[in-house]
């Protein structure tokens, strides 16, 4: 199906748990954030019947995502029932990696495509600092483990001005070492942490002033919100998310469920749709997705320099 800007929409993000074990200093409060009660989160058989309504009308490519989607007890027979559905092309996670490792031959064999790890930083003392407890051995042996069992993964990297921008080389070269894709995520100003976002933003465009070297390569999926660029002879891709300075909005092919049910027709808008209250009454949720397809914004609300309520955690990677 299509919005009525001609996006044909068939991307679908779901978050299965606002719960994370980091609470990285772009993404929460210092405390944390008050945490959904059990009976507000949809079960994993609400979750599948929701993605099974979406992919009745065209979705071909689910992401599952958190908080931290892998400390969700029952996550492995979740996506393995997901993975059923046909015809799902593209079945991913996006995590912190520090579960992956014992985990990632298990994803492998229930279905899971791709996984998309989020690392910003590659010294320890800093990861431990910015995650407020983290181990970046964990993070990196789940990394290994995953490539090693054949699944494909990248790397998203937040930037942060004064913290981890002075390791944007580090993460270059892993496009050479790794021959993975590295993808830089420039911070948006969402939820709780508004100020923190604008203190710290660094812009994309200052990483092509850095490294001319950097050429720009025709992405593979039009609808991606990277640029990519081909770093000397590296088998992997740079990739720029540029939400602030350079918006991807034209092509944008997503929906999002957040943990309770609400239906985000954009990431940055106020927008939400309740399926969890039709779904628990028995009622068809395809009125709200048809909904969400006609009330989707031409452009997120950072174009009128604007921010939303919900922080980040709140709705899912």
């Amino acid at each position: 199906m299509n919005d009525k800007f001609g996006r044909k929409l068939n991307y679908l993000r779901i978050s299965v748990t606002d719960l994370c074990n980091y609470r990285c200093q772009y993404c929460m409060p210092e405390n944390g954030v008050e945490h959904l009660k059990h009976q507000d989160i949809l079960s994993f058989e609400e979750m599948y019947t929701i993605i099974r309504e979406f992919v009745g009308i065209g979705v071909t490519k689910v992401r599952i995502t958190g908080g931290e989607p892998l400390v969700r007890h029952g996550i492995l027979n979740f996506i393995e029932s997901v993975a059923r559905l046909k015809p799902i092309e593209d079945l991913a996670i996006t995590t912190n990696g520090s579960l992956l490792k014992p985990m990632a031959q298990s994803l492998k064999d229930r279905g899971l495509h791709r996984v998309n790890l989020s690392l910003d930083t590659l010294k320890p003392d800093r990861f431990k600092l910015l995650t407020r407890g983290g181990n970046l051995q964990d993070v990196l042996d789940g990394l290994h483990e995953a490539m090693r069992v054949g699944l494909k993964v990248k790397i998203n990297c937040v930037l942060n001005r004064g913290i981890n921008d002075d390791e944007i080389d580090d993460f270059v070269q892993l496009t050479e070492t790794l021959g993975i894709d590295v993808r830089f995520i420039e911070l948006m100003p969402i939820g709780d942490n508004v100020n923190y976002a604008i203190t710290h933003f660094v812009s994309n465009e200052s990483i092509l002033e850095a490294h001319p070297e950097l050429v720009q390569i025709e992405a593979e999926d039009p609808s991606s919100p990277a640029k990519y660029y081909q770093y000397k002879n590296a088998k992997g891709k740079v990739g720029l998310i540029s939400p602030l300075s350079c918006n991807f909005c034209s092509h944008c092919n997503r929906l999002r469920i957040t943990p309770e049910g609400f239906l985000k027709p954009c990431l940055h808008s106020d927008i939400e749709l309740d399926l969890r209250t039709p779904l628990r009454e028995g009622r068809s949720i395809l009125p709200i997705i048809e909904e969400a397809f006609a009330v989707k914004p031409e452009k997120h609300l950072l174009e009128e320099h604007k921010t939303i309520i919900r922080g980040m955690s709140r709705i899912g990677g």
